[in-house]
């Protein structure tokens, strides 16, 4: 995330840059057109209209393949919260398997885990030292809960009792790097990049036309180039997990910690 630009800043600015860039791309391009309108045929704005289309055509294809590709990795990330709570789950059913002292202070160890997730989930995204000492806190708790399970393995090495919840917890630490990986993927810049330049180019050329032509239509335009906008508020709110107003559900986890 360092090396990139738009990931670390407000998402209501950068969609507010690229809607004011629109419309001035697009006023230049009326300009523009208005100086050439005595200059051009009818022929010419026809082809002009033909392009414009076009150009419209290719905004919706990458605007629906980038709207997509975000979409997919929201989903990625709301599986991912349930699977580990799933694995949760199942590692806490597996503790009264433990022989005594271990199953009540694993099951309390577990109890504590679950809200130390929800905790770091609850955490907005500026907040990066709280988010290093949760982050670091879940691994100490996790080593703590695998060497609790180490010596009741010693006691009791039976694979229908310890083994159990070894395998459970096996899969609930996995659980918590493939979360932690999901959280890391997002729509690559690049795209957002090509995404901004289409638009940008597609409001320019819209003014063109309509400076070719000799009404402006102006609040259609405004209105769609807003529309367009708010679609990519939508994309880069689905592409922020850890803040912006679409948040992946953590009710799974929180019906497990009711329970």
């Amino acid at each position: 995330m360092a090396n990139e630009i738009m990931y670390d800043q407000n998402s209501i600015l950068i969609v507010a840059i690229l809607f004011v860039l629109i419309l001035l791309a697009e006023e230049a391009g009326y300009r523009l057109g208005k100086y050439h309108q005595g200059k051009t045929d009818v022929d010419v704005k026809a082809h002009t209209n033909t392009i414009q289309a076009g150009m419209l055509g290719l905004l919706a294809l990458i605007l629906g393949f980038t709207f997509n590709m975000s979409l997919q990795r929201y989903n990625g990330r709301s599986e991912a919260v349930i699977q580990e709570a799933n694995a949760i789950s199942t590692a806490l059913m597996h503790t009264w398997l433990l022989p005594h002292p271990y199953d009540s202070l694993t099951h309390r160890q577990l109890q504590q885990y679950v809200d130390l997730r929800l905790a770091l989930s609850n955490t907005d995204y500026a907040m990066v030292t709280e988010q290093k000492a949760l982050a670091e806190e879940t691994k100490n708790l996790q080593k703590a809960v695998w060497m609790n399970a180490v010596s009741a393995a010693r006691i009791d090495p039976r694979p229908v009792t310890t083994g159990y919840f070894l395998n459970a917890l096996d899969e609930m630490i996995n659980a918590y790097g493939e979360r932690n990986a999901r959280l890391q993927l997002h729509v690559p810049e690049v795209i957002l990049f090509i995404l901004f330049v289409v638009f940008i180019s597609s409001g320019a050329l819209m003014g063109y036309a309509s400076g070719l032509g000799r009404k402006r239509t102006f609040m259609p335009s405004a209105m769609m180039t807003f529309l367009i906008s708010l679609v990519v508020f939508i994309i880069i709110d689905l592409d922020r997990p850890n803040r912006g107003i679409i948040k992946v559900n953590q009710e799974s986890m929180r019906q497990l910690k009711a329970e």
